[in-house]
């Protein structure tokens, strides 16, 4: 599965349930819902390009760090 799928289908009936709405204020609210899933899909993309899991942690007395 790609990532964000979940959050894009989300978005989906979300959107279409503010297309069905007929008071202004909840269409708004679902749409700015759907918005936020559309982003949280995003983020998932941008999220799978890294894999930190194999990334050794920092020690805590690296001077690289700062004092």
């Amino acid at each position: 599965m790609v990532p964000g799928d979940n959050y894009r289908a989300k978005a989906l009936e979300l959107f279409a349930r503010a297309d069905a709405e007929i008071e202004p204020s909840l269409r708004a609210e679902l749409e700015n819902l759907a918005a936020a899933f559309l982003r949280l899909a995003e983020q998932a993309v941008r999220n799978r390009q890294f894999n930190l899991a194999n990334e050794p942690l920092p020690k805590f007395d690296d001077p690289k760090l700062g004092p």
